[in-house]
């Protein structure tokens, strides 16, 4: 091994090292890929990341279970709930989310996705979500499961890295 061959050091074959480059590469290209739509999404919608995060987080559990808390928008952002009140002040001014009163806790509200903001969210993204999904339609199922597999160990893998310092 040569000073610059690395890959016996990560890899135990070149063999694996070039599939590992390969799988590694279209992911970092997917990735940068979806990193821009969000960024185009969010300059069609005059939102900032948070904003559309916190909007679709609301629309996701208006379908699941109809209405969603501050302190669930909280929580999924990782935000304080000051900065999540700001946040949802910014969504309700401009039309995205309603405010109501929470039916067992007086203390709390709920929130939902106005119709407008369905309907944007849509616009927007639709078509990109209809082109993913024309994108599996040729995946096998053998082949579904290997993809699925592999992105849950990549998940896996890049949850286990850590803020601390070795």
């Amino acid at each position: 091994m040569t000073l610059n061959d690395t890959s016996a050091y990560w890899y135990s074959s070149e063999e694996q090292a070039a599939r590992g480059r390969r799988l590694l590469q279209a992911l970092r290209l997917y990735q940068a890929a979806e990193v821009a739509m969000r960024r185009r999404t969010r300059a069609a919608m005059s939102m900032g990341e948070n904003e559309l995060a916190a909007l679709r987080f609301v629309i996701r559990r208006g379908t699941q279970s109809g209405t969603a808390t501050p302190t669930e928008v909280a929580k999924y952002l990782g935000v304080s709930t000051a900065s999540t009140t700001a946040l949802l002040d910014r969504l309700e001014t401009s039309g995205y989310i309603t405010r109501r009163p929470h039916p067992t806790d007086r203390r709390s509200v709920t929130i939902s996705a106005t119709e407008s903001a369905d309907d944007s969210v849509r616009a927007t993204l639709g078509d990109m979500h209809e082109r993913m999904m024309g994108a599996t339609r040729e995946v096998g199922e053998s082949e579904a499961e290997a993809i699925v597999a592999f992105l849950e160990r990549m998940a896996d893998a890049v949850d286990q890295v850590s803020a601390e310092t070795h």
